[in-house]
């Protein structure tokens, strides 16, 4: 069953998500961030499905496991479109080539396809084993293009700070629960690993809502000049 831990976690990360949804639509900017948006918003509706069916089936019935298991999935390939979204923001004012841009949309593609194929031929075998192999999949892809768009970020000489700030974050959460799924794999009894993933889901919707409170949108890194100027 869970805790007072587990609910107060759950609930940051979902004042989190809707708050970011919120402040967007309020400021007028949830089209010019449409990819993350829509992510924050499927991740707070799945977290409210995610509470009603526990409170009707319980946390450890088949009922909760599917939606869980199908919805994480899901959101996953969504977090991927948002990732796109910052490829494209960086792109479209640093001139970058675009075959990096008609790459990294292959890469999606074929991740988004691979996920579908393999959900589909084992939706009637839905087993833990299954859904932690294709976790580590589908984390391990974000965290290369996390790194891929952040070295972007250096390459370009990128100052905009709410943008790399979004990026970090991003990276530092694919990192995160790619190096957990790892470790479980080492340390299947390592009991620990087990409030990691919430904490990890929390950290993103909290360092976004932070970044675009806190980070005004032409805010700009000066030292990036100072770092292209040649001595």
């Amino acid at each position: 069953m869970l805790g007072p831990f587990d609910y107060v976690v759950w609930c940051l990360g979902f004042f989190a998500e809707v708050y970011v949804v919120v402040w967007a639509l309020k400021h007028r900017i949830f089209s010019r961030y449409l990819t993350l948006n829509l992510y924050m918003l499927s991740a707070a509706l799945v977290t409210v499905g995610e509470f009603f069916i526990m409170r009707w089936y319980g946390f450890t019935s088949i009922q909760y496991k599917y939606f869980y298991y199908y919805t994480d999935c899901l959101t996953t390939v969504l977090l991927y479109f948002a990732v796109m979204g910052l490829y494209g923001h960086v792109f479209r004012e640093m001139g970058a080539s675009k075959h990096v841009r008609r790459a990294t949309v292959l890469l999606l593609f074929i991740t988004a396809c691979f996920s579908y194929v393999v959900v589909a031929r084992n939706q009637h075998n839905l087993t833990n084993r299954f859904v932690l192999e294709l976790a580590q999949n589908l984390y391990f892809v974000g965290v290369v293009l996390s790194y891929l768009l952040w070295a972007a970020v250096m390459k370009l000489r990128e100052t905009r700070v709410r943008l790399i700030q979004l990026v970090l974050a991003l990276g530092i959460y694919f990192s995160a629960f790619a190096a957990t799924y790892a470790l479980r794999n080492l340390f299947p009894g390592f009991g620990l690993l087990k409030v990691v993933p919430p904490l990890v889901a929390t950290w993103l919707p909290l360092a976004w809502a932070y970044t675009f409170t806190r980070i005004p949108e032409e805010a700009r890194l000066a030292t990036a000049h100072l770092v292209a100027r040649p001595r």
